[in-house]
This record gives C-alpha cells, structure tokens and sequence, in this order.
C-alpha cells in the first residue's frame, strides 16, 4: 500500500479477530511507534503488548478498577470482556519527563503519533485496528494498576487483529471547512 493512500484512506475496525500480528509484523509496528516526532528525543513512551493470557490480565485490572471506581453493576460485568474484543492490544503510555522546554502536553502529542503510526503500520501490513481512550485510560487507578507515575498519561488502547468485515470506509471530509488559508 503506498503511503499516501494509507493516510488518506485511514480507517478504524471495531471488530477484530485473529490472526492478530505476527512477530514481525508486530516488531515493524513498534518501530513504526518509535519512530515519530520527538523533541529533544525524550522518548517520553512506553508500550504494554497484551496478547492470549495477557488480556485476561488487563481484562481482570479493568474489571478491578471498575469495581474499586464504583461504576454500574453492567460495566462492572462487562470491563472483563474489553480487551477480548482483539487478538492483541497495546497501551500507549506517556513516560513524562520533566524538561524545561518540552511541555507535558508535547509528550503526550509525541505519544498520540506513535499510536498513528503504530496503527498504520498494522493497516500497511493487511491488519487493522481501533484506538479506544475511554474511563480506563483517564482512570487514576488504571494508572496505578499499570504501575505508573502520577504525572505519566494512558494515551490510549490500541486494540489490533484482522477484521471481521473489512475496513469500513470513512465519509470524505471537505478539507475547505477546517483550514484557513493565509497568503
């Protein structure tokens, strides 16, 4: 797939299934992650692969922060079940580093474009994806059951597999509505 189309043609799949990817596919997608805009080269990301076993280990801390959050009786239920909707899901986290000149939120923008380019990675190698953020990535207690530090930011969860119905293609957008030229 050339690199313009992918971009342009971007797309999420909700609904994944196996194969998830392979190990290289899986090593080209982290390099694609690492690989991404960074200032001062903090590397301010880390990532959490989850596959077989590993996601009924994120699916027992959803459903431990669920409870210990207080949320209804059906999410409860359900925050198991979530991360079971693919064959692998990586955590995008930002390891925030302190630095005088290179902001929290630059980071965290730092890690969003590794989750991107982590995302077509896996679509320019026939598999496909769904960046989900949600209560678990915003909850404090996620954050501690992942080990992290206060300051540091669950960017989001990139659930990865191969599609059950393809990619479902997204409405073309007129560009003319959200640019301002200046000449």
């Amino acid at each position: 797939m050339k690199a313009l189309d992918l971009l342009l043609e971007r797309s999420s799949s909700p609904r994944l299934q196996e194969p998830a990817p392979d190990a290289e596919a899986l090593k080209n997608i982290l390099k694609a992650g690492i690989r991404v805009p960074d200032h001062g080269g903090l590397t301010p990301f880390r990532f959490i692969v989850c596959t077989g076993e590993g996601l009924k280990k994120l699916g027992n801390i959803f459903e431990d922060v669920a409870k210990r959050s207080h949320l209804s009786e059906a999410d409860i239920l359900r925050a198991p079940e979530l991360p079971l909707r693919a064959p692998m899901v990586i955590i995008a986290v930002t390891d925030y580093k302190s630095h005088p000149k290179i902001s929290k939120v630059e980071q965290i923008c730092t890690t969003a474009c590794s989750v991107h380019s982590m995302q077509m990675a896996a679509l320019a190698q026939s598999y496909s994806g769904i960046w989900r953020t949600g209560y678990y990535a915003t909850s404090t207690l996620m954050k501690e059951a992942l080990f992290l530090k206060e300051e540091d930011e669950i960017v989001g969860f990139l659930y990865l597999g191969t599609p059950v119905e393809g990619n479902v293609a997204k409405p073309e957008k007129d560009y003319d509505t959200y640019v301002d030229f200046w000449s």
